[in-house]
């Protein structure tokens, strides 16, 4: 049967296996739903006034989507969701952090305690160490993984959410080869990329003259992923005209392109992703509600890098393998890397490990040649970037080359380097450790680089 989704919302249970979790129950004990409880069910609970959510309110002063809780292994996080009247614990405003068992939580005009039971839950995770693409083996990437593992072989409609970098899409393409839709086309699309007037032609198609320069008649995106998987990334910047009617060709399962009288039924699943959170939008009215949930059938939130620091290693492997390095990275190399904050997540990590391979920090590949001071300037340009992040990387690939071009003419004597570029000693050494240069590079003293020597 051709579908676009499941009817009904898929929950993916957590089972009696896996990872103890604490056992969470939500009892609202003061406002107008006073006595209604609601389990929290594989360690994710929603809250708000919506029919979805898993503790659903008729607080007229809590909002649609009013705040998010998650369990974890010893903790338990709140998270607002851009509320109107916000999320209080004991008096303090919550925007994202640890609570208390039994601490008490204040929505619109309703108090609700977070009751721990005495039995422990469990969270189901997987035992691999990757997923298609995904590379990692810590606690939150091996739950992100057996959820996958669990949804994968069906058609529901998934709502990736991350911040930017975390690899959104890397899920979408990783769903879709581990479905029965594999051989299949792909489809993505970036919202964000795409002019509010070329929309609906983009979406559905179009048919001859149907507008001036329709010269002929085209397919949408969503006929061409007919059959396999149309990944709608930055949904969130979808005009709120277009999600209208993309609600309606989700609900009919077909599609109408632009100037024709007829509909096509499609067979696609979709796979949508933002790093905006839609909960916040739905609040806004910049997101329709009711797009939100069909959407949002199977939820799947990608954890930052930061929260993950222990995939570090595993990942700067992988993509220097994956980029033509040979041997093992150097463990001063991966130490370095465990001391950057990376806000830009997965996506900084490989672009960093890439910058390392082309200025030959780190053993590049055969193909390639070590960055040097006289290199032509085009071959640094990276191209393959958006301006904003191709600005940084040029920042830091120049700053790799003047370092260590100044500290070879000054044949390592740091001090004298540290004048001939008019810095400070110790902002020269906080430098060079940075950009992981090592004395032996450069022919310094590796006490006269080290800034605590």
């Amino acid at each position: 049967m051709n579908d676009f989704v499941d009817d009904e919302t898929t929950r993916v249970p957590a089972e009696a296996r896996g990872v103890r979790i604490l056992s969470v129950e939500l009892v609202v004990i003061d406002g107008p739903d006073k006595g209604l409880r609601a389990p929290v069910h594989g360690g994710v609970a929603r809250i708000g006034t919506s029919e979805g959510n898993d503790l659903r309110l008729t607080d007229r002063m809590a909002s649609r989507v009013h705040c998010e809780l998650r369990v974890k292994p010893s903790s338990i996080i709140v998270r607002d969701a851009g509320s109107t009247n916000g999320t209080s614990c004991e008096g303090v405003r919550i925007h994202d952090g640890e609570v208390a068992a039994g601490a008490i939580i204040r929505i619109g005009s309703s108090s609700i305690r977070i009751e721990v039971g005495d039995e422990p839950a469990f969270v189901e995770v997987s035992s691999s160490e990757r997923f298609g693409e995904l590379v990692g083996t810590s606690f939150e990437m091996r739950r992100v993984y057996a959820m996958l593992e669990r949804i994968a072989a069906g058609d529901a409609t998934v709502l990736v959410q991350g911040e930017t970098g975390t690899g959104k899409d890397v899920v979408a393409r990783s769903i879709h080869g581990a479905s029965k839709r594999r051989d299949a086309p792909f489809v993505p699309l970036d919202c964000g990329a795409v002019p509010e007037n070329l929309f609906e032609s983009e979406l559905f198609g179009h048919v001859r003259g149907a507008f001036s320069g329709a010269v002929g008649d085209r397919k949408g995106v969503i006929e061409e992923a007919d059959g396999g998987t149309l990944f709608l990334d930055e949904i969130g910047e979808l005009p709120l005209g277009m999600q209208a009617k993309l609600l309606r060709a989700i609900e009919t399962r077909s599609v109408r392109r632009v100037g024709a009288n007829m509909a096509r039924p499609v067979d696609v699943r979709i796979v949508a992703a933002t790093n905006r959170p839609l909960g916040r939008a739905v609040n806004d009215g910049t997101f329709r509600e009711d797009l939100y949930y069909r959407l949002a059938v199977v939820e799947v939130a990608l954890p930052p890098l930061r929260a993950r620091r222990e995939d570090i290693p595993m990942l700067a492997a992988h993509f220097h393998r994956a980029l033509g390095g040979q041997g093992e990275l150097p463990q001063a190399f991966l130490a370095m890397l465990a001391q950057r904050s990376f806000p830009g997540n997965v996506r900084e990590l490989k672009n960093f490990v890439e910058r390392a391979m082309l200025l030959g920090t780190i053993a590049p590949s055969p193909k390639r040649a070590p960055i040097t001071a006289t290199k032509d300037l085009a071959d640094l340009a990276p191209l393959h970037l958006p301006l904003k992040e191709a600005r940084q990387a040029w920042t830091e690939s120049f700053e790799q080359v003047y370092v260590r071009a100044v500290l070879e003419r000054a044949k390592g004597n740091v001090t004298h380097a540290a004048e001939l570029a008019g810095v400070s000693r110790r902002f020269l050494q906080r430098l060079a450790a940075r950009l992981g240069i090592k004395a032996s590079d450069v022919g310094a003293d590796p006490q006269d680089l080290d800034e605590d020597g």
